[in-house]
């Protein structure tokens, strides 16, 4: 059995809006959603600028079906707070509760980098400090990353196959690639899919200053600068991305808003370093050929790729090479940007929140800047979408995701086309 698989809702909780309308005003505005980290001091990190999401008051779902109330908010952790948000949106954006659909046909599968890290440093303070006696009772289920999708199913009443996927920066994509697989083979008919993650810890973000992944740049327009030759790491960030990926007879059964269809999706490992990319690409690159071999596509086909673009020495001129080899002739001509360069690098939410970005795009017609860019890397040589923003059709599109540990998920959207 092999099924169609269309998006047909979509929320977003990131550092340029909650919501997925003022975070894709943000995104067509170019605005940055970094801003300087007021969290804690920055004097022994170096890393003064971070992708915080600043507009997310809890209060204000408290009373709203579907989200938490007072006491339940006190046993989430912020990354599950955002997912419910992020979820109960892509459910009002769907139109439909999805009743009529088996509850065991209907899962949840939302990844997460990190989990709970700010929590489990102030627990383990507070247990140094007092005890394990003293350690929260709610600390393990608000930790575990897998808390977020649980969590879901409580709202929703899905029952069927529910998980996280913890593969570092490629959760979020690996997620949605297996919730595709799910619906596209017969085991689901719907399924809530996406990414989410917080951190805003000086612990954390020390760990990642001292394997030199974060810029300690000082400058907004220069701190997150994918393919630039100026470019010197990532700034962290936070939120969540949820997609609702729906059967497509079902959802035009229904008369759904369909904003593209998932056709394909490919899954590979460099297998060769901790945090380093392959060198030449071609695990990354075997990835994107897999997606647009499933997705009956030829490099031709594809008019834009989302990059992973971290702004990050490694990972960027690596991906190009990874690019070419999967694109060939034709990867001077794809359209090339990172999300990134606005909102920074959201870890396990960064493949969910930018697929948000590709769905829009193709609905839209529309290709973001690669916003701060202005001097490529020589190693760096195609079209990342320096000069602005395109606006064209799109009628097929990738985006990457490559994470520590070398997990590499490509997931190919296009138009739908009756």
């Amino acid at each position: 059995m092999s099924r169609r698989v269309v998006i047909t809702g979509m929320g977003a909780v990131t550092s340029l809006g909650v919501g997925t309308e003022k975070f894709w005003e943000g995104i067509k505005a170019n605005k940055l959603g970094i801003s300087y980290i007021d969290t804690f001091d920055t004097e022994r990190t170096g890393v003064k600028i971070a992708g915080f999401v600043r507009g997310f008051n809890e209060e204000e779902y408290y009373d709203i079906p579907g989200c938490f109330d007072k006491k339940e908010a006190k046993r989430m952790d912020r990354f599950t707070k955002f997912a419910v948000v992020a979820a109960h949106e892509a459910l009002e954006d769907a139109g439909s509760d999805f009743s009529d659909i088996d509850r065991y046909r209907a899962g949840v599968i939302v990844g997460s980098g990190i989990g709970g890290i700010d929590l489990t440093l102030s627990e383990h303070n507070k247990y140094l400090e007092k005890g394990p006696g003293r350690v929260s009772v709610f600390f393990v289920p608000m930790m575990i990353s897998n808390m977020a999708a649980g969590t879901i199913s409580m709202k929703t009443g899905f029952r069927g196959a529910n998980f996280d996927i913890t593969t570092a920066c490629a959760s979020g994509a690996h997620s949605i690639g297996e919730a595709f697989r799910k619906i596209k083979d017969g085991y689901l008919d719907v399924c809530i899919a996406g990414g989410t993650e917080s951190t805003r810890d000086e612990f954390t973000y020390g760990a990642f200053a001292n394997m030199k992944a974060l810029t300690k740049c000082g400058e907004l327009e220069k701190a997150s600068i994918p393919f630039d030759k100026n470019r010197s790491g990532f700034v962290l960030g936070e939120g969540s991305g949820i997609l609702i990926l729906e059967e497509y007879e079902h959802a035009k059964a229904r008369g759904a808003k369909i904003y593209a269809e998932i056709a394909g999706y490919g899954a590979t490992c460099d297998g060769y370093h901790m945090t380093s990319p392959m060198p030449g690409g071609e695990a990354a690159g075997m990835g994107m050929s897999l997606a647009m071999q499933e997705a009956g596509l030829k490099p031709s086909d594809v008019d834009y790729i989302n990059a992973h673009g971290t702004s990050t020495g490694l990972n960027d001129k690596y991906e190009t090479a990874a690019i070419k080899l999967a694109f060939g002739d034709d990867a001077k001509n794809v359209k090339i940007n990172s999300t990134k360069s606005m909102i920074g690098h959201l870890l396990g939410a960064a493949g969910a929140v930018e697929a948000i970005v590709v769905a829009k795009s193709i609905q839209e017609g529309f290709i973001h800047a690669t916003v701060g860019t202005t001097e490529p890397d020589e190693e760096c040589d195609l079209d990342y979408c320096i000069n602005g923003n395109v606006q064209q059709e799109v009628r097929a599109a990738l985006s990457n995701s490559l994470g520590f540990g070398g997990h590499n998920a490509t997931l190919c959207f296009k138009k739908v086309n009756d």
